[in-house]
């Protein structure tokens, strides 16, 4: 079975000035928390969406453990998922 999947794209300004343009491949939210999967063309990265009023902005996850604990719920809902198929 194929799965055909419209994917949002963002374009992300490093703190160097570099623009990059990534899809998002999905939406974690843990606890209050909310990140998203955002995957380039040589790269993929977790950040954190952060909100203030109405806007919403992206920003880096620098504790580590913070990390792997995304990475952990995220592999388990893709788990969950191929389960289904």
């Amino acid at each position: 079975m194929e799965h055909f999947l419209e994917r949002d794209y963002i374009t992300i300004e490093d703190n160097e000035g570099n623009k990059k343009e990534f899809s998002v491949e999905g939406i974690i939210h843990q606890g209050e928390k909310t990140y998203a999967l955002l995957k380039g063309d040589t790269e993929t990265v977790f950040m954190k969406v952060e909100e203030e009023g109405d806007e919403q902005y992206l920003v880096g996850i620098e504790d580590e453990e913070e990390a792997d604990s995304i990475l952990s719920a995220y592999e388990i809902a893709l788990e969950g998922t191929n389960q289904l198929e």
